[in-house]
């Protein structure tokens, strides 16, 4: 049996303080309702993505599921870290190909902001090996990724000006995205002014802290076009995880789960050559260097050119393959537990056609990418949405 994303929704990514975390997901539902014409009765199964931490909510689920009229249906709260979402997609599509309901919902929601940023990196800087890494050597959620990004620069001969125009395009797009945090156009002089993280990232490196949240329905391919005459199908779904511990990786020049992730997901989708089967990618830029990365883990660029892309501009619209059209997590925001849901929200958007001008991507193959890791490859999920029925 296959699934479609049939209705979307997603609050506005920013700092939220004046709502509460199930305001938040309730809005985000709302408007995936809307979205899909579905009465929330007929939800059959709920899964919730949040990572928590900061937030006053222990335990979300039955809290933002009250708030949201969906008390008493059946789901779970899930946690793959800044991956979180699409795990709750996954969880969704799962039950309703599995037979147990027609209709599934999925939301990501995070209210990050009610803890100062010095808690918040301390929380994040917990999300690898807390005893080998975090408690012994004080690694940061920066610093990690700013390891990747020192030994792809030795390796390669990638500089900070190629960082730097990763943000710079995200900014570009995100300035044109009502929904997202940072509406302002950056240059390469901006980013490499700004002061640094953890060298060689600056915080025009960084993706911010972010409240919001995200929805998706999805449906049976049984009742799926009875709501909508562009059901956007989810062809196919990867799925993989990393060890916790970098010292045990073979290399810090590319994200060995993302990889698997990806050959799962071509495998089931008939992916042979990702830049000219996609219509365009949304991937995980928690940091510049993540979304360099996720250009080579994808297949975008041959090991060790992925940065070229960036240099050359090309992925913008008009050129190889445009990338994170929405602004990504650097402009966007980066609520960990909506992240993902929020990908799919602008996935689903895209491949309607119905975004803002400026930022539309030429549909021409009807298929989109989405790359979205949690942690530092700890979780990795790449998710193939299709207009045609696979």
């Amino acid at each position: 049996m296959d699934a479609a994303v049939i209705g979307v929704g997603m609050t506005k990514f920013g700092r939220e303080l004046e709502k509460q975390l199930p305001e938040l997901a309730a809005e985000a539902v709302e408007l995936a309702l809307e979205d899909a014409g579905v009465d929330r009765r007929d939800i059959g199964y709920v899964a919730l993505a949040n990572v928590g931490g900061w937030s006053a909510e222990f335990f979300p689920y039955p809290i933002a599921a009250e708030y949201a009229g969906l008390i008493p249906k059946g789901g779970m709260r899930i946690e793959a870290a800044c991956a979180s979402g699409s795990a709750a997609l996954h969880a969704a599509v799962m039950a309703v190909t599995s037979g147990y309901t027609d209709l599934a919902l999925a939301i990501g929601v995070e209210r990050m902001n009610e803890l100062t940023t010095p808690q918040v990196v301390e929380l994040l800087g917990r999300g690898g090996n807390f005893f080998w890494e975090f408690e012994n050597f004080g690694l940061t959620f920066p610093a990690y990724y700013a390891l990747f990004a020192t030994a792809y620069m030795q390796e390669y001969g990638a500089t900070e000006e190629d960082l730097a125009k990763i943000a710079v395009k995200n900014h570009y797009y995100g300035s044109m995205n009502p929904k997202a945090q940072f509406q302002k156009k950056i240059t390469v002089d901006d980013v490499l002014n700004s002061r640094y993280v953890a060298w060689p990232l600056k915080l025009y490196d960084c993706s911010p802290i972010t409240d919001g949240a995200a929805a998706a329905i999805v449906a049976s391919e049984k009742i799926a076009s009875k709501f909508t005459d562009t059901p956007i199908w989810i062809k196919a779904q990867g799925a993989a995880s990393g060890t916790a511990n970098l010292t045990m990786r073979k290399s810090l020049l590319s994200l060995e789960s993302a990889v698997e992730a990806a050959k799962q997901a071509y495998a089931k989708a008939g992916v042979e050559n990702p830049v000219k089967e996609f219509d365009f990618a949304l991937v995980h830029d928690c940091f510049t260097i993540a979304e360099i990365l996720a250009y080579e883990d994808l297949g975008f660029a041959k090991r060790g050119e992925g940065y070229k892309l960036a240099r050359e501009e090309q992925t913008y619209i008009g050129g190889v393959i445009p990338v994170n059209l929405d602004g990504g997590l650097k402009a966007k925001g980066h609520p960990i537990g909506a992240s993902g849901l929020g990908m799919v929200h602008e996935a689903v958007k895209q491949l309607r056609q119905e975004v803002e001008k400026g930022r539309q991507a030429p549909i021409r193959r009807g298929q989109a990418l989405i790359h979205n890791i949690g942690g530092t490859g700890h979780f990795a999920y790449v998710t193939v949405l299709s207009l045609e029925k696979p």
